[in-house]
């Protein structure tokens, strides 16, 4: 028997060659593997490793790649070459391979193990040592705990139909995590589209690595005071998400499909007529003549632009369906065009790609190609042409019957060609860019709303993202925030699932517990599948049609505040839904408590399964008041009553609450009151309130408006000051509200005394249903709070108490 002609595994040996340059240090050993350690920010620092004799470069990831070049001081001994920042060090061993990071004091962030950065054939890894008691957050669209510890994932989009609650890998890919051990923190982003596997210590108590199946080792290490810094520094790296249209973060209503056109229009008028609030109704696939993209059916839409016209009329916008698959049939227009213009993915032997999904067998567009890219951006033209804004891209992991999609096709990479091992997690991401760059051209000056269930790193630049096809239970819901919380700290602020869930079919409860939840969720959209139950809000009864009408108008209320919290994630990349762990990453009761979260830095959501009535909660470091009630709870665990009308729900003391008083039927029906409701607490804090037209971006040429409110609890004082920009705001007066501030009768505003009104006040409306002896619900209620009105002043208002 002859020997194994198998390489043993290589690691990085004593290093021979060095070149430094003020911004980098770039080695090479005895058997010419190369190590580049690059500072790009004071605390972002770029490691490529490769056995090639180039590194590679491209990125369609990484937006900001241009290398620090001040302030960085490099050092070389015997044994050790060091280059270093102000914040930064990073420190590497001649003789080993090994490197070190650490702060400006010198503490190790993270230090890789012995085994270092090694090849085992065409993988790479690199291994860093478990610190004492080391947890890990992030990766995005995951399931599993929000700790990672003792986990291991693959990254590699795929289809994954009724995913189970430890399934892996699902649709999107987003190789960045954060590390917390010892009241330090760093981050990891993985620049490799290709297949990865990152493991925290799964199957092993020595290490946490992460392993490549081509290209180069490419990682981004990147220090950080705070979780928050951390995700500010990659979201610098990975770019910020575009202020979407205020209508996409209203309520939208889909389903698996409806059809006919009459159809349609019956759901748009049902949501009128049992005054539900909506922004949105969703045209799944059977919108199209045979699931063909770019068309409509013939018999079930007969006049697309008169529906689109009374839909709108009705004060809807229309989102549709958009799946990549072009239909392989002689006289199809896009089929017969993406020929001629050579724009299809292809085999090596030049043979385009074709396999089944939806419409049968399709060729599918290289995304990867500038020209291809065009050529689908401009197929939207007539969807544009109709009054359609948003748009959603399915099927693009790439999703075939079959799901074994082959790695050996080709595609163009700028030029620079590679094959599906490359593109398959990019698939997704250049879709949703294609979708958004040639639909943003086409709208003149309008902003799309443009989703995605596949993408990568930097898909937040071009698309929100859902979580996919979800599945009708408890566990899925539970599931689904501690993802979407996860896929904040991976810098896709704007996220969400499908409410409901999209298979199966679920209980009044749980529907009523869900539509609660997706209130408070940056995308909140109804879905369900066909031949499941229908899944509307007034599907389930009376008594769900109600509770599901008051979290759905508590959430267009919310819309002063939650837009200006989607301002502040285009500015910060900070997400909307944020894990506890972003405020409070110490804390071990932040990941026992592991499902709650933060809508914004104000509220504080508890997720509970619908079939509770009574949960345990955690309240971390301050007081906290009630919504509904303003019950003053005192940090820490709390048992509260959820029945099936009450999510937990909570606001921080010393929080600024910044609503509308007009319960309205859309994002546009806003009123002209704004409501500002002050918590009393013992530290100071500022709210900032960010205002457009929510449709245009005339914002880019500085039409919006910036208003600052500030409380001073030392001062006894709240400030609303005049608000800075060119837009004129809607909001023409202001009530103020002030929670917890005992016996308040009288405050000073600008030096004048002024008396307070007071009011029974309700952030949910009473439900309409009677008890057996005729009595009318109360609901819930805040008795006797203290408020004042104002009108709006182009000057500081001042009030003192």
């Amino acid at each position: 028997m002859g020997k194994l002609n198998r390489a043993v595994i290589q690691k990085i040996e004593e290093i021979k060659q060095v070149k430094t340059s003020p911004s980098t240090i770039e080695t090479t050993d005895a058997t010419n593997k190369k190590l580049r350690i690059q500072f790009i920010d004071e605390k972002i620092v770029r490691i490529t490793a490769t056995h090639q004799p180039e590194f590679e470069d491209f990125s369609y990831a990484v937006v900001e790649q241009k290398a620090l070049n001040q302030n960085l001081k490099l050092e070389e001994s015997e044994n050790e070459l060091k280059i270093a920042s102000p914040s930064l060090a990073i420190t590497l061993h001649k003789k080993s391979g090994s490197i070190k990071y650490t702060n400006f004091k010198n503490q190790i962030l993270a230090q890789t193990d012995p085994l270092g950065i090694c090849w085992n054939e065409n993988q790479i890894s690199v291994y860093h040592t478990l610190q004492e008691g080391e947890r890990f957050i992030g990766l995005g669209e995951k399931t599993g705990p929000l700790d990672r510890r003792g986990q291991g994932y693959t990254n590699w989009n795929t289809d994954n139909f009724a995913y189970h609650s430890g399934a892996d890998p699902l649709y999107c890919s987003t190789p960045f995590y954060i590390g917390i051990h010892n009241g330090l923190l760093y981050g990891i982003f993985l620049d490799n589209s290709f297949k990865s596997f990152i493991n925290f210590g799964a199957s092993n108590n020595r290490f946490s690595s992460i392993m490549v199946e081509g290209g180069d080792l490419n990682y981004y290490f990147i220090g950080g005071e705070s979780v928050a810094e951390i995700i500010q520094h990659y979201t610098q790296l990975t770019g910020r998400m575009p202020l979407p249209p205020l209508w996409s973060i209203g309520y939208q209503q889909c389903r698996y499909s409806y059809f006919p056109d009459k159809e349609v229009i019956s759901v748009a008028d049902t949501f009128r007529e049992k005054d539900i609030p909506a922004d949105v109704i969703v045209l799944d696939i059977h919108y199209m003549e045979a699931y063909k993209i770019f068309t409509w059916h013939k018999q079930h839409f007969t006049n697309p632009q008169q529906l689109i016209q009374e839909l709108q009329s009705r004060g809807f916008e229309v989102v549709v369906m958009c799946d990549p698959g072009i239909k392989t049939e002689p006289g199809y227009e896009p089929y017969e065009d993406g020929l001629k213009q050579n724009i299809f993915i292809k085999y090596p032997d030049n043979e385009p790609y074709t396999a089944q999904v939806w419409p049968g067998w399709c060729h599918f567009p290289d995304f990867t190609n500038p020209k291809a890219r065009a050529w689908w951006g401009s197929k939207f033209v007539d969807y544009v042409n109709l009054g359609i804004k948003g748009f959603w891209n399915d099927m693009n992991e790439i999703a075939t019957w079959g799901n074994q999609l082959p790695e050996n096709l080709e595609m163009d990479f700028e030029g620079e060609k590679d094959t599906m091992r490359r593109g398959r997690n990019l698939y997704g991401f250049q879709m949703a860019r294609a979708t958004y760059e040639g639909t943003k051209k086409i709208l003149n000056n309008q902003r799309p709303f443009n989703l995605t269930r596949a993408g990568f790193s930097g898909i937040q630049r071009y698309a929100a993202v859902w979580t996919g096809d979800n599945v009708a239970s408890d566990e899925h819901m539970i599931l689904g925030t501690r993802m979407l919380n996860s896929m904040g700290l991976a810098g896709i602020a704007f996220c969400g699932y499908d409410v409901g869930g999209f298979v199966g079919d679920a209980n009044p409860k749980l529907f009523t517990r869900w539509v609660a939840l997706g209130a408070f969720s940056p995308f909140f959209r109804g879905h369900s599948m066909v031949n499941s139950r229908d899944s509307e809000p007034w599907s389930f009864g009376e008594e769900v049609e109600e509770i599901s009408r008051n979290y759905i108008k508590l959430r267009y209320r919310l819309m002063p505040y939650l837009y200006s919290m989607f301002y502040e994630a285009t500015q910060s990349g900070l997400p909307i839904n944020r894990s506890l762990a972003i405020s409070y990453p110490f804390d071990a009761k932040v990941y026992q408590y592991q499902n709650q979260y933060l809508f914004g830095d104000a509220l504080l959501v508890a997720p509970v399964e619908s079939y509770k009535d009574l949960t345990k909660v955690y309240l971390p470091e301050v007081n906290w008041y009630e919504l509904y009630n303003d019950k003053l709870y005192a940090s820490g665990e709390n048992f509260v009553e959820c029945p099936a009308d009450k999510l937990p729900v909570f606001v921080k003391e010393s929080s600024i609450l910044c609503m509308q008083e007009k319960r309205g039927t859309n994002s546009k029906d806003t009123g002209n009151v704004l409501e500002l409701h002050l918590y009393a607490g013992k530290k100071s804090n500022s709210f900032k309130r960010y205002e457009d037209d929510g449709i245009s971006f005339e914002y880019e040429q500085g039409k919006f408006l910036i208003q600052n409110f500030k409380y001073h609890p030392d001062q006894r004082s709240f400030i609303i000051e005049k608000s800075k920009g060119e837009y004129l705001s809607k909001f023409n007066s202001y009530k103020v509200y002030f929670h917890g501030f005992e016996n308040l009768q009288e405050v000073t505003i600008n030096q004048n005394k002024h008396s307070l009104q007071h009011t029974n006040y309700r952030f949910l409306e009473p439900l309409r249903s009677f008890d057996p002896v005729g009595h009318v619900n109360e609901g819930y209620k805040i008795e006797n709070l203290p408020f004042i009105t104002l009108p709006a002043s182009y000057e500081n208002i001042s009030i003192q108490w």
